[in-house]
């Protein structure tokens, strides 16, 4: 009796371990998901809070900056602002900025131009229809905007062509780049052609060297033109696609309508 019992006793204890694994793996795998969900919050948490407190040093760095302009980077403690049409990434107690590219390496991807594009096309949208020239076909497939200079050799090669462009439905805004400055007779030329009563004809008529009354008016002229310098433009003209990417120089007719039908260059 004593060698069953104590035969008996040792089944239990077996059994007894068997239930408290099957008991603890019952619990593991009920109370796993919820403690992931718990530390995943307070991750989310935590992310918050740096954001936050970055938005605080970085705001009070840079007046009047919106607080939604300033997001998370991929990189831990680095920070993307976005000053239309600038874009930079900046530290967590704004000490430090970078402008430039950032690329992920193991995508071989540019992961700045997406976000830079956009804010170009913010900037651009900012100044509103209203102030630029617009030739544009019955129907518009893609719509481009262009720094363009009266002056400009180029320019009025494309200007020439602008029959081409709408019948391909390509439409072309006009932003004025007198690339001389603001006290050239460059600027003055476009100047009177945005104050012009019937600003498309006065745009042809400047881009043939026909002459155009000479006005004064409160133009955007100045503002394009300081936009073009932030945006980088460097010559005219200067074509912004409408996905941000700016192309330099005259681009045929037909070669436009191909870039912008795949996207790309």
């Amino acid at each position: 009796m004593r060698g069953y019992t104590l035969v008996l006793h040792s089944g239990n204890i077996q059994l007894n371990k068997r239930l408290e694994g099957d008991l603890m793996h019952f619990f593991l795998k009920l109370l796993m998901p919820v403690f992931v969900a718990f530390m995943s919050f307070s991750n989310v948490m935590a992310a918050d809070n740096e954001l936050k407190q970055a938005k605080e040093s970085i705001t009070a760095r840079f007046a009047g900056l919106p607080a939604d302009n300033i997001s998370s980077s991929p990189i831990n403690g680095l920070y993307v602002v976005s000053m239309p049409p600038r874009l930079f990434y900046i530290s967590a107690d704004a000490k430090y900025v970078i402008d430039g590219d950032m690329i992920d390496i193991a995508l071989n991807e540019n992961v700045t131009q997406p976000l830079r594009s956009k804010v170009r096309m913010d900037a651009i949208d900012g100044l509103g229809v209203d102030s630029m020239i617009v030739f544009a076909p019955e129907k518009a497939k893609h719509i481009i905007t262009v720094f363009t200079d009266i002056d400009c050799g180029y320019c009025r090669k494309l200007h020439n062509s602008i029959a081409d462009y709408n019948k391909l439905g390509i439409e072309i805004r006009y932003l004025a780049y007198p690339r001389a400055g603001l006290e050239s007779e460059s600027y003055n030329k476009a100047v009177s052609v945005w104050c012009a009563k019937d600003r498309k004809d006065a745009m042809t008529r400047a881009k043939n060297d026909q002459s155009v009354e000479s006005k004064v008016c409160d133009s955007p002229v100045a503002s394009h033109f300081k936009l073009g310098n932030l945006m980088g433009v460097q010559g005219t003209p200067a074509l912004v696609m409408e996905n941000g990417q700016i192309i330099p120089g005259y681009v045929p007719p037909d070669r436009l309508l191909a870039i912008l039908d795949n996207g790309k260059k």
